[in-house]
């Protein structure tokens, strides 16, 4: 039996399934590219062969999932990190069915190794205090300082997914009549976010000291280039230290940006806006994705809470009237 040999596979499954007929974004590619590295080497390492040289027989579902073990016990990858490596190669495996019906067998075992259960955490956010002490935080007296306040800013305002906020050029932000942000979310779907009037403020003034071409990202580095998701991170880390020392409640509370997207949601669900209006603001899938906010939301509980009705009439004991209720309660 001639079969396709698994470098040449994997090869096309990036070229042909996912640039070409996914036209997956970067950052999926990116993550299964990662995926493949990881399980390549560790599949080369156990068999003693090089990438090269492993067949498709070589990563069976005995193989698979010890390399998820290994991911999760030496680099220390949480259960959703997991079941996300273990998708791109469901992907793989799906390709490989289709175009090699000889190892269908094969592949069913591999595609029906199920998730890890996870245990899903509360959703973290910042309070209206926490988020005005971080937008102060920045030193407005420096290009860097400037620079980070109108990041802030954009992003409290929006809830721009860090992905998105760093891939921004000036060419997508418009600050005429009708001010709105322009990016490029996941599965490569375009939408528009509207600005407040205190955001196109500081972004009118950012534009004018950036003057970037329309091309250039709107938040460059120090030395021009687009900033990288890490970068972001360490911005807002470094922030949020300086915001706890006059926000006390910031100290020791683990800030990312994607917690700055989720005190957006959680701001815009205070104020009264429908959770659908909110997950077309944050470019959600599908409306249960905000639902979460919805669980995590103590106000939102207490204020269910204040308008339940007290009982007013006392509880006493039950007392059957039925002989047949009697024997029944008697049981």
């Amino acid at each position: 039996m001639t079969t396709t040999p698994l470098s040449a596979l994997v090869q096309r499954f990036f070229t042909e399934r996912l640039f070409t007929q996914m036209e997956a974004s970067p950052h999926t590619i990116a993550s299964y590219r990662d995926t493949f590295r990881l399980l390549l080497k560790f599949a080369g390492a156990k068999t003693r062969r090089s990438p090269m040289k492993l067949t498709i027989d070589d990563l069976d579902a005995e193989m698979i999932g010890a390399f998820l073990d290994d991911i999760e016990s030496t680099r220390k990858n949480t259960s959703r990190s997991r079941n996300t490596r273990l998708a791109a190669i469901r992907s793989f495996f799906k390709f490989v069915a289709l175009h090699e019906p000889a190892h269908m067998h094969h592949c069913q075992k591999i595609l029906s190794m199920p998730n890890k259960r996870f245990i899903k955490r509360n959703v973290e956010f910042l309070s209206v205090q926490q988020m005005q002490a971080l937008l102060k935080a920045p030193d407005r007296s420096t290009w860097i300082g400037r620079r980070d306040h109108a990041i802030l800013v954009l992003t409290l305002q929006t809830g721009l997914r860090a992905s998105e906020l760093v891939s921004i050029q000036c060419r997508d932000l418009v600050l005429d009549v009708g001010a709105y942000v322009r990016c490029e979310g996941k599965g490569r779907k375009q939408r528009t976010t509207p600005l407040r009037h205190e955001t196109i403020a500081v972004m009118k003034s950012w534009i004018r000291e950036r003057r970037g071409n329309d091309q250039d990202p709107l938040f460059p580095t120090i030395r021009g280039d687009k900033m990288s998701r890490d970068a972001l991170e360490h911005l807002v880390k470094r922030h949020i230290k300086t915001a706890s020392i006059t926000c006390p409640s910031l100290v020791g509370k683990r800030v990312s940006p994607h917690v700055l997207r989720h005190s957006t949601a959680m701001d815009l669900l205070h104020h009264g806006i429908d959770q659908t209006v909110i997950a077309l603001w944050l470019g959600h899938e599908s409306v249960e994705t905000t639902q979460a906010y919805i669980h995590a939301d103590l106000k939102l509980k207490e204020q269910a809470l204040a308008k339940m009705s007290s009982a007013t009439t006392a509880i006493g004991r039950y007392r059957a009237d039925d002989k047949l209720l009697i024997f029944l309660e008697n049981l």
